[in-house]
């Protein structure tokens, strides 16, 4: 897993940051791309990476400001002119299947793979399947924003190698039989069980991804000891006045979030125009003042979630 920034800026884009849009790269677990929030050029970015339209398999908007979505119509033909046919999965608040169908009808675009809109209107659990479970809550922007918890499923130990050769069980096409099934019966009638063979479950990762909120210190159950949490900084510290009367939030303020989360690395996200060159140094270490294991991003840079050990 491999988080990708396409767009780090907050509002509009500038010379050194495009507007939102990040990719969560899954190429060894499932072959495939999330991407969430699709701002302005977003597909223009994605050019500068190793990212392919035609992999994204899901699509998550935190909420319909124009830097969030206007990137989406055409990121939705390109990937139908550069041959996706896949099903492609979107999800966000009430109002985007509206925009996604009035800008598909009205430009005539026509794709070649099917689209499923799920607009969220409640917190909870939104997708599900045996490796992979999503959760949304709302955050404070004044309209509906949503932060996303990416959280992997713990998966089979690694087999005990060892344990099978001293048993007489030599490598070969039985090792993966064992390591699939709850019980195997061998040639000599000795009956296997899995559990005796195989080594701890491999705990599953987990992903935060806030859109553009107020500091909500009231959330901090939900990020609770992720791997990694992406968090608006809109601001640097002492405009706190200023982040809440515009429904964003502080260097400090994300920094105390991800403190109090207990969350293993803290990347801070949506940053204001002002701050340019030299200021990213002093809003990286603004936080890290709170907390230590945080960086900033940058528009292509990109972060590895690591494996749990």
């Amino acid at each position: 897993m491999e988080l990708h920034f396409l767009g780090t800026g907050a509002g509009v884009p500038s010379k050194k940051r495009n507007v939102s849009s990040l990719a969560l790269q899954m190429l060894q677990e499932r072959g495939s791309t999330w991407l969430f929030d699709c701002g302005e050029a977003t597909q223009h970015q994605i050019l500068h990476t190793n990212i392919r339209p035609r992999r994204i398999e899901k699509i998550f908007i935190t909420h319909l400001h124009g830097d969030h979505i206007f990137g989406l119509p055409g990121l939705l033909g390109s990937r139908s002119f550069q041959g996706g046919e896949t099903p492609l999965e979107i999800y966000g608040p009430k109002g985007i299947e509206a925009f996604v169908e009035t800008a598909l009808t009205i430009s005539g675009t026509r794709l070649k793979y099917n689209i499923e809109i799920i607009e969220i209107d409640e917190e909870g659990i939104i997708f599900e399947d045996h490796q992979f479970l999503v959760e949304c809550r709302s955050l404070d922007h004044g309209l509906s924003s949503f932060g996303y918890s990416i959280q992997e499923k713990d998966s089979p130990g690694e087999l005990l190698v060892d344990q099978l050769k001293a048993d007489g069980i030599e490598p070969g096409p039985i090792y993966q039989k064992i390591k699939d099934n709850p019980t195997v019966t061998l040639e000599d009638g000795r009956v296997l069980n899995r559990k005796d063979y195989i080594g701890p479950d491999k705990k599953g990762r987990k992903v935060c991804i806030f859109g553009d909120t107020r500091y909500v210190p009231n959330l901090t159950d939900f990020a609770r000891n992720a791997d990694v949490l992406v968090h608006e900084a809109t601001f640097a510290e002492g405009e706190e006045a200023m982040a809440h009367d515009y429904h964003h939030s502080t260097t400090i303020q994300a920094a105390q979030f991800a403190k109090d989360s207990h969350v293993q690395k803290l990347i801070l996200n949506h940053i204001s125009s002002r701050y340019q060159n030299d200021m990213l140094e002093t809003l990286r270490e603004q936080a890290r003042t709170i907390f230590p294991h945080t960086d900033i991003a940058t528009d292509l840079s990109h972060f590895q979630v690591p494996n749990q050990t």
